[in-house]
């Protein structure tokens, strides 16, 4: 039962988000292997529970975007945490990018829906070029 509610609030989840969908599934597979790597080479318990979100995000959004890369983890109460720090990472990050879209006036920006690191400057010019947003 409680698999069924958690997909189903996932299912709801991703579509909140919108997220551009990605195909093939070779997308989403290399996005599984980067970030089990980056999950392995996590030092402390904090990068740890990070990476391990990413690691439940690439799998959640392979299967909103049609693809079975690998079985989401179960409710329990170590995944509970990581669920919970995947939901709150990746919407603050889409709200993160809705507000600043809309604050420079991105032409757009009802339309802007991007999750990716904007701690990141070279993946923040990438998000400013695609929504015809300067990059300054």
């Amino acid at each position: 039962m409680f698999r069924t509610m958690g997909e189903f609030a996932l299912r709801q989840w991703h579509r909140l988000l919108s997220l551009q969908r990605q195909s093939p599934s070779s997308w989403h597979h290399d996005r599984f292997r980067e970030e089990l790597e980056e999950f392995y080479e996590a030092e402390n318990w904090l990068e740890k529970l990070s990476e391990a979100s990413d690691v439940f995000f690439a799998i959640s959004r392979a299967k909103y975007d049609g693809f079975h890369i690998a079985d989401l983890p179960s409710l329990q109460p170590r995944s509970i945490a990581i669920y919970g720090y995947m939901l709150a990472k990746y919407t603050s990050r889409w709200a993160y990018y809705r507000t600043l879209s809309f604050l420079c006036g991105a032409p757009s920006h009802s339309i802007v829906r991007e999750v990716v690191n904007p701690t990141k400057d070279h993946k923040l010019e990438t998000v400013a070029r695609r929504h015809d947003i300067d990059p300054e």
